[in-house]
């Protein structure tokens, strides 16, 4: 029978193509699903990712921050320290000890800040010692004040005793002088003075008897005598020297002894006459000069103590006759 009520076999082949369409459009759409989920994935990870660099480099940002202000404030910590240790140096060796636990931070301090990986905590332990640091250099700041202030004391001190120095050595050179101008005020003031000055022509005798006369040829011997005293003067050994001169302007002198004068230069004397004095006391001096001959005419005599002349005395002796 060519007629019946079955379907025809024609109409499988109509719905197959529809059926394969079907499956390919779910393959290309999950493909274009799961595309788009890698794509999101893709774009998801890529913020994910910018968001881990962004962060680090924040963090990084404010490590160098951090660094950095770490850095100025050692920097000033150590332009502290150089203002004064550098401006006192003669005060270091007083200091020492304390430089050196300031020294050891500054090493210390200065290992973390040249670390490139330094870390937050090892930036925030710089931070503490640096703080630390501040502390001892305030506290060497005031031992240095401490320090400077004594130095200017003992200065300050040192100048005074220098002007008291100077000033006793001012009146030292015074002092010294005073004294000079008063011993050489009791010096000169000590010098005896020469009273009753007498000059005796004496004839001596072969019996032994002594007879004065004034005849040139007749005189054996001139006896000077006179009287000396000193009210300050202590008492003990003087010397007073005579120096007789002869009518032809000679010195009687055997020696040619030489006396220095204070105002009269280098003078010939004739004697030097030791005399024992006590003080208070007029003390009577007499003295013979003797030479082979005397001639006529006048005879100088002068009497010296303590370089000054103190007295003198003429007598003249002539041809014949008594002179008185």
């Amino acid at each position: 029978m060519t007629n019946t009520n079955y379907p025809s076999a024609s109409a499988t082949p109509q719905s197959q193509p529809n059926k394969n369409k079907n499956s390919k459009n779910i393959v290309i759409g999950l493909l274009a699903a799961g595309l788009l989920g890698t794509w999101g994935y893709l774009l998801w990870d890529k913020n994910k990712s910018g968001e881990t660099i962004s962060k680090q480099q924040t963090q990084i940002a404010a490590l160098d921050s951090a660094k950095t202000d770490i850095q100025m404030e050692f920097d000033n910590a150590l332009a502290r320290l150089d203002s004064v240790t550098g401006a006192n140096n003669n005060l270091q060796g007083q200091l020492t000890d304390k430089q050196k636990e300031i020294d050891a931070k500054k090493s210390e301090i200065r290992k973390i800040l040249n670390d490139k990986n330094a870390t937050q905590a090892q930036l925030a332990k710089a931070r503490t010692m640096i703080s630390e640091l501040n502390d001892k250099i305030t506290s060497l700041e005031a031992e240095v004040s401490r320090l400077t202030g004594e130095n200017q004391e003992l200065t300050a001190a040192n100048t005074t005793l220098k002007e008291e120095k100077a000033t006793l050595e001012t009146n030292l050179t015074t002092t010294k002088s005073e004294k000079e101008s008063l011993e050489k005020t009791v010096d000169v003031g000590s010098t005896f003075s020469a009273s009753n000055i007498q000059v005796t022509p004496v004839d001596e005798k072969k019996s032994g008897k002594e007879k004065n006369t004034s005849t040139a040829k007749k005189v054996d011997k001139l006896v000077v005598s006179f009287d000396v005293e000193n009210r300050i003067a202590k008492s003990g050994p003087a010397d007073m020297y005579l120096i007789v001169t002869a009518p032809d302007g000679k010195v009687i002198s055997e020696a040619g002894s030489v006396l220095n004068t204070r105002q009269d230069g280098e003078k010939t004397f004739t004697a030097r006459i030791p005399v024992n004095y006590e003080q208070g006391t007029r003390k009577p001096v007499q003295f013979p000069i003797k030479q082979g001959d005397f001639k006529t005419g006048d005879y100088k005599v002068e009497i010296y103590h303590n370089g000054f002349k103190i007295g003198e005395g003429v007598r003249s002796l002539k041809k014949g006759g008594l002179f008185s």
